[in-house]
């Protein structure tokens, strides 16, 4: 009995260690695609400002949208920590003083974590047709996220900004720590509990 959890520890360590490898090694190798829309994953905000993670999402959004790969942005993330404002609300209006158009903006303002972010655009797909949608985030954040997608069955190709705010050893170490343990939790109980 000992040696089987001994056997099972070290597995379970050296998943976790794999995990987070993957997701710290995530990167955008893969090629932009068209898509009906940016999905853009919500993160704190300041105020009535976006702070600079979220700038980093949406300004990548912005440029999808610019440079044509997508006609639509949808911005995602409810009112948290407090805040007055909804995350999407903030990116919405920052993207507008950008010169993005209300127009080719969506709003998702009722998410408070990644698994709300996929199953209310999940429903706004629906609702307005959306098949296909780039997917916005951190890169540290990305493998998880399409995890999620995947259980809601959007269909997205990874868009993760170029850069990641997270930039010292210092400052990724506990991100990914913790992007790792969700996504090994999500894992081990079959995308029941994120």
């Amino acid at each position: 009995m000992r040696v089987a959890s001994k056997v099972l520890i070290s597995s379970l360590f050296l998943y976790i260690l794999l995990s987070m490898y993957g997701i710290w090694t995530f990167t955008s190798e893969l090629e932009l695609e068209y898509a009906d829309a940016a999905l853009v994953l919500g993160t704190k905000v300041e105020g009535d400002q976006p702070s600079l993670a979220l700038r980093v999402r949406v300004d990548y959004a912005i440029w999808l949208y610019e440079e044509g790969f997508v006609k639509q942005i949808v911005f995602t993330g409810g009112k948290t920590d407090g805040a007055s404002l909804s995350e999407a609300e903030v990116s919405k209006a920052y993207a507008m003083e950008m010169g993005i158009p209300e127009s080719a903006i969506l709003v998702e303002d009722t998410s408070q974590i990644t698994r709300e972010n996929m199953m209310y655009t999940k429903d706004l797909a629906i609702q307005l047709g959306l098949e296909k949608f780039l997917l916005v985030s951190d890169p540290f954040h990305m493998k998880r996220a399409l995890m999620m997608a995947d259980v809601f069955e959007l269909n997205v190709s990874a868009a993760p900004t170029p850069t990641s705010v997270y930039t010292s050893w210092a400052e990724q170490f506990p991100f990914v720590l913790r992007e790792t343990l969700a996504y090994v939790g999500n894992q081990l109980t079959f995308h029941q509990s994120f």
